[in-house]
């Protein structure tokens, strides 16, 4: 296997605020009658023991798994949490708009591609501080410690 250093130098990777590496691949020439892309998509690596922080966005996320570990997307709601891993055999998963989640892989890295629709701008990416989540999810102690800065 490929170590994680080889797809950062090859793919042009950049250091991402949730964590993790990325670079912007696409985005569509269509225009919204915003300005806004119509599709945006990404490469993202993560590397154990390194996580996606919680965030969200305002538009729908399409994770596709390409080379590594499994990576597993926790998206938390009032009713708890849903986890999903991508990897051998399950190689897509689409986070809805509005949904709070974040991604950890447990061990050397996890290499997929994010596809976003309306495309993504930064404008419309929260992350929100632990203490901000802790008041709002106090039963989720745990889990918001672990996936948050």
């Amino acid at each position: 296997m490929k170590d994680s250093s080889h797809w950062k130098k090859e793919l042009g990777l950049e250091p991402h605020p949730e964590g993790g590496w990325y670079r912007r691949v696409f985005e569509s020439d269509i225009r919204l009658e915003n300005g806004r892309p119509a599709m945006t998509s990404i490469y993202y690596l993560l590397e154990a023991p390194d996580f996606s922080a919680l965030h969200r966005l305002k538009s729908d996320e399409q994770w596709h798994f390409y080379y590594g570990r499994p990576i597993t997307l926790h998206e938390l709601d009032a009713g708890g949490i849903v986890e999903t891993t991508l990897g051998a055999g399950s190689f897509q998963h689409t986070v809805k708009a509005g949904t709070l989640f974040g991604a950890t892989v447990e061990r050397d890295y996890a290499l997929v591609g994010c596809t976003v629709t309306p495309g993504f701008e930064f404008s419309e990416f929260e992350m929100p501080v632990r203490d901000e989540l802790l008041k709002k999810f106090p039963n989720q102690y745990e889990f918001i410690v672990r996936l948050s800065r």
